[in-house]
């Protein structure tokens, strides 16, 4: 019998890592090794200005005759850029509907990635070094990624009312959150269109991510009208620089009711017309979800909507919808009333998150090990209080889990010792009866059987710990807290790829500890494999963040001296 319990290993040790490679390069915008070659792109012409549509007549009740509606020319010619700036936000307001059509994050600066060498031929001086100049990142952004916050009306009975299609005027006031001042607001008003005029103010808070939006609508018709107020966040399907897949986070549309929970709604099942969710519920939220950052229309207050996602009618690329109606009571002639909604665009801070709305923290996408990395990143929140520093949170966690496995990992350790004690005797029974495999197969499991040896012994500990540890990897890929965190020296950014890859070379030498001190293969051909696999497999730490790096090395080295003291103890030669 060959060495099972090693097979096994490698298998989970290598299955993990092609996997965990896949997905950072989905993560990177590059295409899947598991999918099918995607379609050239074709060159489009740029989208039609009001192209974008309010959700479809199935989705919402009279809006057949909106849904695509060109936005008149003079309309476009005429319409104005609002700039908004506070101490977190720089948005654009545009006059266009109200739209809020760009939203710069000041807290959270990117940077171009430099070339994989860069680092080192600008220290050893081969590359001049250039200064980055680092700037805020772009969560919605109309004009590149057709992203942005609309809002508008539709008659419950087909009416045309003002949408986010309509010109509206903006009041004069102040643009710009000075000093002293804790809020600014920004009012916007669309001429009578229907018999009916929409009022929308915008306020803006010092330190929040919160944009309130109130929508006053007047009746400055002759008879009755029963408006519906609706919210709705568009896009592209573009995932950039996050996709979807088993190890990366998920980017598209996203919806909440108390009922159906958190549900995630691909792009593809849009275009396939399978997205499925609740239409209907008295509480609930949409958003649009990407890795670190989220947008969301939130209303907390008890009332009955509708809920849409769809693809935009008409859009050039494609865009995708997410939104809620309202409907409003109805309103005399003369009659006007408001209704209140927040618009949240910003990081995805799981405590914060969950202070603004019922399930809205379940944004931050853990995939499938969110039971266990949710109160793992408690505990990293936790040691990263009592520590002040993200690298050695990650190191302490690490510590941690590996004190709770402390046990569970000796018994493997343990197992692993006896395979390599009883190494030297099994290969010269493998040399002795090398011509006679079914005896030797019958001598392998009685040397087994005489030093109490169980060649599947060291294996199950080891997976059973796998979840817990692919739960901490989640942790680290989706929490926004490691943008920009520092660890060490030259570790600036546990978000990035180490610019020496000095933790990538170390996590390769950690590696081939772990080999050196572990049992030797009988067979020639496995013991070559198992030196190439950590050498075939570094090359990806060069490229994954420090962060997760700085986690794999950490727990490589707790490893290596746990199984060093057992074999010790054991007087196995390491």
């Amino acid at each position: 019998m060959t060495d099972i319990r090693r097979t096994v290993l490698w298998v989970v040790f290598t299955m993990s890592l092609v996997l965990l490679w896949d997905g950072w390069q989905k993560h990177n915008g590059h295409p899947s090794m598991f999918s099918p070659a995607a379609p050239k792109a074709v060159a489009t012409a740029p989208s039609a200005p009001g192209a974008t549509g309010v959700p479809t007549p199935a989705a919402l009740p009279g809006a057949a005759a909106l849904a695509g509606t060109p936005t008149p020319a003079a309309a476009v010619q005429a319409n104005e850029k609002v700039q908004v700036k506070t101490d977190v936000l720089n948005v654009t307001l545009d006059t266009l509907g109200g739209d809020v059509s760009r939203v710069e994050l000041l807290s959270y600066l990117d940077a171009p990635e430099p070339g994989l060498f860069d680092p080192i031929l600008e220290l050893v001086g081969i590359k001049q070094k250039h200064a980055v100049e680092r700037k805020p990142i772009v969560l919605l952004d109309a004009a590149t990624r057709s992203y942005k916050a609309q809002t508008g009306l539709v008659g419950s009975q087909g009416e045309q009312l003002p949408t986010h299609n309509t010109l509206m005027s903006v009041v004069p006031g102040e643009r710009t959150l000075k000093d002293g001042m804790n809020e600014l607001t920004v009012r916007m008003e669309s001429p009578v269109v229907g018999g009916v005029k929409l009022v929308k103010t915008f306020t803006f808070k010092r330190g929040d991510y919160v944009v309130g939006v109130r929508h006053e609508v007047v009746n400055a018709g002759a008879a009755a009208v029963t408006p519906q107020v609706y919210v709705q966040l568009v896009r592209d399907g573009v995932a950039g620089p996050q996709g979807s897949s088993f190890t990366s986070t998920f980017t598209g549309p996203a919806l909440y009711n108390d009922s159906t929970k958190f549900h995630k709604v691909e792009f593809s099942d849009i275009d396939k017309g399978k997205a499925e969710i609740e239409k209907h519920a008295d509480n609930g939220w949409v958003s649009m979800v990407q890795h670190y950052f989220a947008s969301a229309w939130l209303h907390n207050g008890a009332g009955q909507r509708e809920f849409f996602v769809n693809q935009v009618k008409g859009a050039v690329p494609t865009q995708y919808a997410v939104g809620m109606v309202f409907t409003m009571p109805t309103l005399a002639p003369g009659a006007s009333q408001s209704r209140d909604d927040q618009l949240f665009v910003g990081p995805l801070e799981e405590k914060k998150l969950a202070a603004l709305a019922p399930g809205l923290e379940l944004a931050k996408d853990y995939g499938i090990f969110a039971i266990l990395a949710k109160p793992l990143f408690w505990l990293l929140e936790k040691l990263h209080g009592m520590l002040g520093n993200w690298g050695w949170a990650i190191i302490a966690l690490v510590v941690l889990l590996k004190a709770a496995f402390y046990w569970l990992n000796a018994s493997a350790y343990r197992s692993m010792a006896k395979m390599k004690a009883v190494g030297p005797k099994i290969q010269a029974m493998r040399e002795r009866l090398k011509d006679k495999p079914q005896e030797m197969q019958q001598e392998m499991m009685r040397i087994y059987k005489e030093e109490k040896v169980n060649p599947v012994g060291g294996c199950l500990p080891i997976l059973l710990q796998m979840p817990f540890f692919m739960g901490l990897y989640w942790v680290l890929l989706s929490s926004v807290e490691m943008r920009g965190a520092p660890w060490l020296g030259w570790i600036t950014d546990l978000s990035t790829k180490d610019p020496y890859f000095i933790l990538p070379i170390l996590m390769t030498l950690s590696s081939l500890l772990q080999v050196a001190l572990g049992p030797k293969s009988p067979d020639p051909m496995q013991a070559k494999m198992m030196w190439f696999m950590p050498l075939a497999f570094s090359f990806m730490f060069f490229v994954f963040p420090s962060g997760l790096v700085l986690y794999w090395l950490t727990n490589n080295i707790l490893s290596i001296a746990q199984q060093w003291m057992i074999n010790k103890q054991l007087g196995v030669t390491n």
